[in-house]
């Protein structure tokens, strides 16, 4: 669980946006997306190496 703790004086809106900083960062969100249905190992695998292939490419496409 996610706490933040207000500081004296400290706006809520800047706390609230800790608070989502912070949620996005832990990744809370995808890991629950990821739980609900079960993935082969060689799925999750496969999927691994197309996205980095994939980043690889942009970034050598960027380099040229």
């Amino acid at each position: 669980m996610l706490r933040i703790e207000i500081k004296e004086g400290e706006n809520i809106e800047r706390a609230i946006k800790r608070y989502k900083r912070k949620h996005r960062n832990v990744k809370v969100m995808q890991t629950l997306r990821e739980n609900q249905y079960f993935t082969k190992p060689s799925v999750r695998k496969r999927r691994q190496m197309q996205k980095a292939a994939y980043i690889q490419h942009l970034r050598d496409q960027e380099n040229m």
